[in-house]
């Protein structure tokens, strides 16, 4: 699964530049969360966009996760892209104040949305494109936020499993606190990726890449050595969470749908 780090940043950065030149767009930003995908991205899209016109808004909920504020800080220094930190605490607390709840992930899932909700306002504001930080191996398994997370006008880090982004991290030379650091959501102290998902990244890769680009079955992966109940839990996981990857279905009624018959640029105006 190594990947030729050179050559895919190269296209990763012209993809970026193209598909905002595209839509228009000059400018692009993103949320720095202080972490490996994030960072990545921004990176990327500094190189794309020249840093002038790269926008990360640090968006912490209050003061619980101190370190992450300033590795995202050290990061937009590194790469001379514009940055602002805003703290989300207020609007969340505003909300649960009026619908208290204990739930995390209830909690969890408005943070991530709350941030996108930032993010989409300082996208008119700056006349820029939202470039998403979501890689292959969380958007398999559904690990995301709807309208969260997962929201972006672009995603150059969509076909990159998140060790392959570990690699292109240490060859774009990232700060080595990021590089070290557990993944986490950042959404309560202790919280970390790998926790929630059940095992490690490198392992959920190797699965991945086996039942999704190499085409195997089932059986062929466990007859690799891969314990079954990891192996299933995987494939339910890429099941339940198909809905997570697609546009919301709409109905056909007409003789030309959006999503069936309406598809292509050069159906514009015709």
């Amino acid at each position: 699964m190594k990947i030729d780090c050179a050559f895919v940043g190269r296209v990763l950065r012209a993809f970026i530049r193209e598909e905002l030149n595209k839509a228009g767009f000059r400018r692009g930003l993103l949320g720095l969360s202080g972490g490996l995908d994030s960072a990545v991205a921004a990176a990327l899209a500094a190189g794309a966009l020249g840093p002038k016109n790269v926008l990360g808004l640090i968006l912490p909920y209050g003061r619980s996760f101190p370190g992450d504020v300033e590795d995202a800080q050290l990061l937009a220094r590194r790469l001379k892209i514009r940055s602002r930190v805003l703290d989300i605490a207020p609007m969340v607390d505003a909300y649960f104040r009026a619908v208290p709840t204990a739930d995390r992930t209830r909690r969890g899932n408005k943070m991530a949305r709350e941030r996108m909700s930032v993010l989409y306002d300082f996208s008119v504001r700056e006349k820029a494109l939202i470039i998403g930080t979501s890689n292959k191996s969380e958007l398999l398994i559904g690990y995301g936020t709807i309208h969260g997370d997962l929201a972006c006008a672009v995603n150059p880090l969509g076909d990159l499993y998140k060790t392959q982004v570990r690699q292109l991290a240490a060859h774009l030379r990232l700060p080595a606190k990021i590089l070290r650091k557990k993944p986490t959501a950042g959404l309560w102290p202790g919280q970390t990726d790998e926790s929630e998902i059940g095992l490690s990244y490198e392992e959920l890769d190797r699965i991945l890449y086996r039942l999704v680009d190499l085409r195997l079955s089932r059986a062929e992966v466990v007859g690799e050595g891969f314990a079954a109940s990891r192996v299933d839990r995987i494939l339910d996981r890429i099941k339940r969470s198909q809905f997570k990857r697609c546009l919301p279905p709409i109905a056909k009624i007409s003789g030309r749908t959006i999503g069936h018959d309406f598809l292509y640029p050069y159906d514009w105006g015709r």
